[in-house]
Parts: C-alpha cells; structure tokens; sequence
C-alpha cells in the first residue's frame, strides 16, 4: 500500500493513541474492548508503519514495550531530587517515639499520617515532559544514578504517556520496580528445567533484570511498578493521599494498599493488619513506610543528613518457625539434576502450611551440619521458598547420626556424578533414568516448547507404564489404535492428541530445539541458536568458537551444546525428529535488497553495536549484496567489530590478516 509520509504521520499517531489507550483499560483498569486479533492487528500495522517510516515513529510508542535496543554501559543521571534512604525500625516503641518528635516539630498542629505497603523491589524514578516519558533513572548513591530507560519501557504498568488534561509540563515520579511472585516461579521453573542456578529472590531477580543489556530479554521477565511519590515545582496538591489520587488519575499503577490515619495508633493497627495479609498480594512486602500526610508540614519538618525528619519505615521481622526434619528426600530433575528436600512436621509459615523446604545441594546440608530428627527452623526465602536456615542445636537428640548425602541415584541407582566447581550432583543415566526420561518429554510437550494438544503429565505417565513411548521420538510412532485401548482414552481424546501431535509437526525451529531439553538451553537462548545456526545440522556441527560467538552464549552453553550432540542416542532421536517431519530448520525470512555495494564481500560481525543489534546488523549486510560467515577463515573480507569482540575471533583475524573495521567505517562502506 502507497502512503505519504504525511499520511504515515496521522496514522503513527493515531495507531499509537489507540494502542496506549488499549493497553491503560488492559494493565490499569482490567478492562478489555477489543480482542488480542484485533490488538494484534493495529499493533503489527504500527511495527510496519514505523519501519517504513522510522523518522516519524514518537517517543511514546507501544512498539517499545517489546524492547530491542541493546546498552553497553548505562549512562550516569544526577537527581533533581536526591533520592533518599528512611530511617529504619522493627519496634513500635521506636513509632511512637517518632510520632513525638513529629508533634514536636509541628508545634503540636494537628497532622495525619498516609500508611503504605513497603514494597520489596528496586526504585526507579520516572520523569515525564509534556505528559511523555523521556527518563528513568535508578536510585544509585541517591544523588545520581543509571539510565534505563530502554529497559523500564518494556514495562506495560508504566505508562508512556500520561492521561488527563491537569497534568504538569514536568515531572518526577517515583516506585518500585517488583518481579511478581508469579513471574519469579515461572522463571525458576524454567532453570530448573534447564538444569541452572535458581534466583534467589523477587527483589534480587528486578534488581537485575532493570540491569541487563538487552532490552527485549527486559521485556520477557514481565516485571511490573507500584507508583507512590510525586515531584515536581508545579504540583497541583497539597497532601501526599491527594498525589496518589492524581497518579491513578493520570493512569499510573498505585497499589490501593495505602491509607490514611489520624493517630499513631491507627498507624499501628495497619501494621498489624498487614503482618500475615501481605502474604495474600502478587509480590513481596517487608515491612510499612509512614509519612506525613501535608507537603507544607513535610517541609516544616525538613531532613536529616541521610534522610526525611517526616517519614520512617517499619520493617516486619523474617518469617521463621521451628519444627522437625521428619525425613530428606531425593528428586530426580529432568536434566539428572538431584535436589535433596527436607520433610518437615507441618508448621504455618507466613500464612501457609510448610511440609517440606528446599536444601538445595549437598554444600548447603554440610554447612547446617543436619543430623537425623534434628528441630530445624524455616524461613521463607524472599517471602516465597520455603529453606532450612539453621539448626536448634540445644534440642538435637543423643548419637543422633549426621545426614550423609546419597551417592547413588534414588531412582535407578546410577553411581552420581559431580562435576568440578558445580555444587549439584548428577545422575549421568540420562537414557535410562526413569523421572529424566518422563521429565523430557514432559518439557517437550509444553506450551512453550511444542505446545501439543491434548497432552498432559498424567498422560505421559499412562504411556510410559504401557511401554508406548521411551523417548519424545516415540510420540510421533503413537496410532490412534494404540491410544483408543487405553484407559481413560476414548475415541475423542485419541483423536485430539493423534491431531495434537500432528499439528506439532508445523511448530517453528527454536520450540523443537527448546523442547530438547539441553541443559542450559532455555527458550530464549533456543531461540538465538535457531537464528544463528538456521538448521538443527548447522548447530550439531558447530565449533566451540562459533557458538560462543552468538551472542548471550557463553562457554557453559556451548559446552552443554556440543555434550548433547556428541552423544550418539541424542543424534539418532534427531534423526527420528528429522524423520517425522518436525521442523528443524529456522524459517527464511524475505530478503531486502538495498544495493549491491557488498557484492562478493565476505563479513564475520563480532561484539555489541550501538547503532545495530547483531543481527540488524547482519540483515544489513545481506540487503547490501553482502555474505555473512560465522566464523573466521582466509575467505574473510572484513570483521566488523563491535565492543566486547571475542578474543578468539580477534586473535584468528590478527593472524590471518583479516582486516578489522568499526561500526562507523562500515556504515561509510555502504554509504560510499
């Protein structure tokens, strides 16, 4: 379709309107007035208008919620508004003695307090010119912190641009950046799957997903922010409830947590109100902030050298219970990972019933020297994982034995193995071991790998003891004759999953290679290797250093990749793949043709860009006539460089006289 760029321009904004305002009524309000089709629709015809038309895409485009820009380092932000610390208390003797002082400074005036929620996340300040959000600094040292705004773009909560006709031409507002419980399971999920080091916690897993390079990996960890502070020289209120009122107002996320109290002791009732309701909200709280409620009495009160004379924060004490190590078990993960797990005499938690903790590794159950029938306390780990974290040792029963960490897989009794500065000991029967054989096939068969229809676990263990399947190879041999015998399975349910896996044949390259279960290669990793290596025997023969060369894969990957493909059984379940007709080849996506000014020109891309992403940057390349090889060879014209080229790659072009150009000099290739 022909348009002009005037005619681009009215649609841009128009397309970028609705999509805000579509996505407002979704994330602030819970509301929906078109389908995710239609959504889809507009937001797809945006992606395309602003690609055609990238002059004229606005700073407060949806499009950037998908993220994409990559950061090398993150510039550093003076506060307008230092950003700093509160005072800190777990007593309410140390409340009432800071409502006295308060009293005091107001000259014993009348005041109010607004009571919120202590949210355990990072803090962010967001700044917005006329009604657009052009910063997000983090809080730093408190004078000055790092800019990501690339990164906090992604997240949907946070609005672009503000709605509303009273809104200031500047100004600064302030929350917390939070993974939600959900999120955070999820992902660990995930890296247990993949056989990685699990998160620690909610707070810690934001603190460094706002951190991360890439902005569209940003985007995938659906992090979310609670608004709760208002700054700014023209500010039209006069108290801190009415700021959070005009926050929501003006489609800002504000928890509706907080409230409003006359006294101290009010203040106190909402303290103890939340002390085991907080446990019922979508993320980790530690304790209440208290603040007085008039700007003008805030003033009057001023700061201290490190923090506010008119706010204070009241920190909840951890969790923790006693109760006793009735047994440890061992489980079996899918990768042959073992995770010993405490079985506790149950004990309410922070609102829940706690049977069983995680002791993550053999190292954590010789650090808390366990013995059997030991009284151990548990604390919720983040508020959320359950952990032995430590010994009643004045209760510990007489010869009572130290726990000894199996050597023997509890399942098929394979000797284990520990490899050298790893902490998780392994059952290396990966072909024979009951729960990894079934835990493979149930990774494969998830939404986010193969997503087949009318498979399930339980369904996955009713082919096992039928002895249908062994492997994922094995689902595709099912028959509808077979399935129709089995308990439980009718002539519907046969049908849908024979069609199930059937239509799993069109599912693209990155799901197939997900669904392998290579450890440490996780969906978004998958998906970077598909783009790279575009077929599944491009990537079975790939070198050490030109897996290393895709970006976010690192030695541990690689090594884990080229493991798995060394292994005979592994290759022949390819080929049995390969056989059924799975995709394993990485679609091709239609070419552009610029020029031909890199015509018979051979290019090896190294490193991170600041006006490309790699394979931007590669597309480039190709749409200017160009060859893109992935490793160095006498074949090579030229390595384009970027920052943190590999050291491999830079050593191979040095020796074989390869000659090595900038980001700025290959623009000036093509702009010749």
């Amino acid at each position: 379709m022909n348009i002009t760029p005037i005619e681009a321009a009215a649609r841009i904004q128009y397309l970028t309107d609705k999509i805000n305002y579509y996505n407002h009524l979704y994330y602030q309000e819970s509301k929906s007035e078109i389908s995710d089709f239609e959504f889809d629709q507009l937001l797809n015809e945006l992606i395309q208008l602003e690609k055609n038309f990238p002059q004229l895409s606005l700073p407060q485009s949806p499009t950037q919620r998908v993220g994409g820009t990559i950061s090398k380092s993150f510039e550093s932000v003076v506060h307008k508004y230092p950003m700093l610390s509160l005072g800190n208390t777990y007593s309410e003797t140390d409340l009432i003695d800071f409502d006295q002082r308060v009293s005091k400074g107001l000259e014993n005036e009348v005041y109010e307090y607004v009571c919120e929620l202590k949210f355990d996340g990072v803090a962010i300040s967001l700044i917005y010119e006329n009604g657009i959000l052009s910063k997000a600094v983090t809080r730093g040292d408190g004078e000055k912190g790092d800019n990501v705004t690339a990164n906090v773009r992604t997240i949907k909560t946070i609005p672009l641009q503000l709605k509303g006709d009273s809104v200031p031409s500047y100004l600064e507002v302030r929350g917390e950046i939070f993974m939600p419980k959900k999120v955070f399971d999820q992902i660990n999920t995930e890296k247990e799957e993949n056989g990685e080091a699990l998160l620690a916690n909610p707070r810690n897993a934001a603190s460094g997903t706002i951190k991360m390079q890439d902005s569209s990996v940003v985007a995938k960890r659906n992090l979310d922010c609670y608004l709760y502070s208002l700054l700014g020289d023209d500010i039209p209120s006069e108290d801190h409830e009415t700021s959070l009122q005009l926050l929501s107002k003006w489609g800002f996320q504000v928890s509706n947590t907080y409230k409003k109290a006359t006294n101290i002791q009010e203040v106190i009732a909402f303290i103890n109100y939340w002390e085991n309701k907080r446990f019922e909200l979508p993320l980790d709280t530690d304790g209440i902030v208290l603040k007085v409620n008039l700007y003008s009495q805030q003033e009057q009160l001023g700061f201290t050298a490190k923090s506010p004379r008119w706010a204070i924060s009241y920190k909840y004490k951890a969790a923790e219970v006693s109760t006793l190590l009735e047994s440890i078990t061992y489980q079996v993960g899918r990768t042959g990972a073992i995770t010993p797990v405490a079985n506790l005499k149950p004990v309410l938690l922070a609102g829940t019933t706690v049977k069983r903790a995680s002791l993550h590794n053999a190292n954590e159950i010789e650090r808390l020297d366990l013995h059997e029938g030991d009284t151990v306390f548990v604390e919720k780990g983040g508020e959320i994982i359950p952990q032995v974290i430590k010994v009643a040792l004045d209760k510990r029963l007489p010869n009572a034995l130290p726990i000894k960490y199996i050597s023997n897989c509890p399942s098929c009794n394979t000797p284990l193995i520990r490899k050298e500065g790893e902490a998780v000991h392994y059952c290396p029967n990966f072909n024979g071991c009951a729960p990894q054989l079934k835990g493979k096939v149930e990774h494969f068969i998830q939404r986010k790998a193969m997503n087949i229809d009318g498979l399930g676990p339980e369904t996955i263990d009713l082919f096992f003891e039928n002895g249908l399947i062994n492997n994922i190879a094995d689902l595709y041999s099912l028959r509808y004759e077979q399935l129709v015998q089995l308990d439980r399975f009718a002539d519907k349910s046969a049908k849908k999953c024979i069609e199930g896996l059937e239509k799993s044949k069109q599912i693209p390259f990155a799901n197939v290679l997900y669904g392998l279960g290579i450890r440490y290669v996780g969906a978004t990793v998958a998906e970077k290797l598909s783009i790279a290596f575009s077929t599944i025997d491009n990537l079975i023969h790939a070198s050490f250093e030109e897996l290393i060369a895709v970006p976010e894969i690192g030695e541990r990957i690689a090594q884990s990749v080229q493991e798995y493909f060394a292994d005979e059984n592994n290759k022949a379940l390819i080929y049995r793949l390969k056989e059924a007709g799975l995709q394993l080849v990485a679609e091709k996506k239609e070419s552009i043709i610029a020029s031909n000014k890199l015509e018979g020109l051979s290019f090896v891309v190294s490193g991170v860009f600041a006006g490309y992403e790699r394979d931007d940057l590669k597309n480039t390349i190709l749409a200017h006539g160009g060859k893109v090889m992935s490793s160095i060879s006498s074949k090579t014209n030229f390595v384009v460089a970027g920052e943190n080229m590999g050291p491999s790659k830079l050593e191979k072009a040095q020796s074989l006289g390869i000659k090595i150009i900038s980001e700025q000099e290959f623009n000036q290739l093509i702009a010749e």
